[in-house]
């Protein structure tokens, strides 16, 4: 029984993380007859761990902890914590809305669409990387709020849904907090899909 003990305590925490999606305020018809959707990912007001740290005080922390055990490894984690966004946070997210969308409904999901009728923000608040010691180990957590607006006129909300704790993990061992978090915008999108589905589709 022992030996499952670190198996059952990694489930547990795991589902204490279970992630909540709430409709905020309007609804999903407008999106009947759309063929593709503008998606711009913002992380100005992102906060960090249970400190909830700013992003520039995040990295800073954990870049000079990285100094300290091998100098230049600071710098080089910096230039891949950015880089993740647009190499693994946008691309886990939007595969996923499309894999649900673009097939079934004709729906496409991407940046730089600014033609497109309307918007989805994808606005990141806080994010928890977790860790990973091998036999024991929590998943990353993503909070965000998914506001679709129209593309002309960003003022103007149509639909806005809080996306809180989506767990970040993959089979195995991930030692790599971007990879992890990358698998929480990918539970966010896979969830909202779902969602937006369920309630216009």
């Amino acid at each position: 029984m022992k030996k499952y003990l670190p198996f059952f305590i990694s489930l547990f925490v795991t589902v204490l993380s279970a992630q909540k999606m709430k409709i905020i305020e309007g609804d999903f018809e407008f999106l009947k007859g759309q063929t593709e959707i503008n998606v711009e990912f913002i992380y100005d007001n992102m906060r960090l761990l249970k400190d909830n740290l700013t992003n520039n005080e995040y990295v800073k922390n954990h870049a000079a902890k990285l100094e300290e055990d091998t100098r230049g490894k600071g710098k080089s984690w910096e230039k891949s914590w950015y880089a993740s966004r647009e190499l693994i946070y946008a691309p886990k997210f939007l595969e996923l809305m499309n894999r649900y969308f673009h097939k079934d409904h004709g729906i496409y999901f991407d940046q730089n669409l600014t033609d497109a009728e309307y918007t989805l923000i994808v606005d990141t608040v806080w994010v928890y990387p977790g860790w990973d010691a091998g036999i024991m180990k929590q998943p990353a957590k993503v909070s965000t709020i998914l506001r679709f607006v129209e593309t002309a006129n960003k003022g103007r909300i149509l639909a806005e849904v809080n996306s809180k704790h989506a767990p970040g993990d993959q089979w195995g061992s991930s030692f790599n907090n971007e990879d992890r978090i990358g698998e929480g915008y990918a539970k966010t999108g896979k969830s909202f899909a779902k969602l937006i589905r369920k309630k216009a589709f």
